[in-house]
């Protein structure tokens, strides 16, 4: 159903509630003044003040299908759509079928204000059980039905949506796990690739060291070796022997003796020089 056909129900309601609030009350005895003073109070739309004249009309008259009828019109137009229901569903007591009609009609009228799409549809079938007439009820029942087929299929449409949604979320979820494991994998292949780099370097550079170690080593042994060869290669130092005291005063003796005749030897030496000096 296109829009200017929701909007017409809509506007149409309020009209046939309208309509019907005022001839319903005109349905009351006119005779008594609280009825009177509050059907005047509904035409100018003081709905507070009709409420409290009609719940005052209850206290004489509690079981008058009429003014539970008017009271729910009250309540409908103050969107108080409980009270309505309430005051409607009582307002059902009447023998008269175009009341029982009107209220049914209402009744679905305030049911779909509810947001009770199948309920109003139940109620507005009923109305036209007892009025098949009722041109009022055949378009609101036609005209919910069609909404409630429309909201259905909205509602299958979203739910599909949803689903859609779902499963795209859930897609790029995997799909994001996916990469994460992906990259999870990389990164630990590239650390033990590292890992093994690193155990290379170091066992190469324990390799070297202990190379240098075994070369100083061998240095150290050769050295060793070249200094044991050398020491072996060199003279025993001879045992000193130690000298009497008899031989020590004789060697002295033969030294000094060997002085003394040095020493003559020298003063003849000299003694045998002849001087070569100038005649003057």
């Amino acid at each position: 159903m296109n829009n200017c056909r929701h909007m017409r129900l809509l506007a149409f309601v309020v009209c046939c509630f309208l309509g019907l609030g005022w001839t319903s009350s005109l349905w009351a005895q006119r005779g008594h003044k609280q009825v009177d003073e509050a059907n005047q109070a509904f035409a100018e739309e003081k709905y507070d003040e009709a409420n409290t004249k009609y719940r005052d009309a209850l206290i004489e008259k509690p079981d008058s299908p009429i003014l539970h009828y008017n009271l729910g019109d009250v309540s409908y137009k103050k969107r108080d759509f409980e009270d309505a229901l309430e005051s409607y569903t009582k307002s059902l007591a009447s023998d008269n079928i175009l009341l029982q009609s009107k209220a049914y009609y209402n009744t679905g009228n305030t049911l779909y204000q509810m947001g009770k799409l199948p309920e109003s549809i139940l109620n507005y079938k009923k109305a036209l059980e007892l009025d098949p007439q009722d041109e009022d009820a055949k378009y609101n029942l036609e005209y919910v039905r069609a909404k409630l087929k429309d909201d259905s299929q909205k509602q299958n449409q979203q739910q599909q949506d949803q689903q859609q949604e779902q499963e795209q979320q859930n897609q790029q979820d995997q799909q994001q796990q996916n990469d994460e494991q992906e990259q999870q994998e990389k990164e630990q292949k590239e650390q033990d690739q590292q890992e093994k780099e690193e155990q290379k370097q170091q066992e190469q550079q324990e390799q070297e060291k202990s190379g240098e170690n075994e070369e100083k080593q061998q240095q150290s042994g050769d050295e060793q070796d070249e200094q044991a060869e050398d020491e072996h290669e060199q003279p025993a130092p001879q045992e000193t022997k130690e000298i009497s005291k008899e031989d020590a005063e004789r060697i002295l003796n033969a030294l000094q003796n060997e002085e003394q005749d040095l020493l003559k030897n020298q003063k003849r030496k000299k003694a045998g020089r002849a001087f070569r000096g100038k005649d003057w």
